[in-house]
């Protein structure tokens, strides 16, 4: 397949009261599975202003204290092929609101060990990350 590159994405894991905020997908690949916001990385941004972007497009919420979770090379969803930076952040402010609906059927604050299914690859990965004490910040996909 010419011309086909990873692309990069950015997911952040947000946490409220003990919650995490996930979203049910619409549209693109792994529609409906629950995953994080989050986006594509755009030319010149960082990875924080990434995911603020991200959240004030999706869902209308703000975070702080960002900091860096994970990586992971990601191929499940082939022909599409993703680099993912993992985030994790507090919430700030906001009610989680569906601001893109052709994207995003739902929004809501989940246990981390009871989990709506099917959950993206992405989120996945986070999740088990997170649940295993943060043993491993780095995923390579076979």
């Amino acid at each position: 397949m010419e011309n086909q590159h990873p692309k990069v994405g950015v997911g952040i894991m947000i946490f409220k009261d003990g919650k995490i905020l996930l979203g049910k997908r619409k549209g693109s690949h792994g529609a409906g599975e629950y995953a994080f916001p989050g986006g594509h990385l755009e030319y010149m941004e960082s990875f924080t202003d990434c995911v603020k972007r991200e959240l004030t497009e999706e869902c209308g919420v703000s975070v702080k204290n960002v900091k860096f979770h994970l990586l992971a090379n990601i191929k499940t969803y082939a022909p599409k092929h993703y680099v993912h930076i993992g985030l994790i952040a507090d919430w700030d402010s906001g009610e989680p609101q569906v601001l893109e609906p052709d994207k995003c059927e739902s929004w809501g604050w989940y246990d981390p060990k009871d989990l709506p299914q099917p959950i993206f690859e992405f989120t996945k990965i986070s999740i088990e990350d997170f649940l295993g004490g943060y043993e491993k910040n780095y995923f390579d996909a076979e």
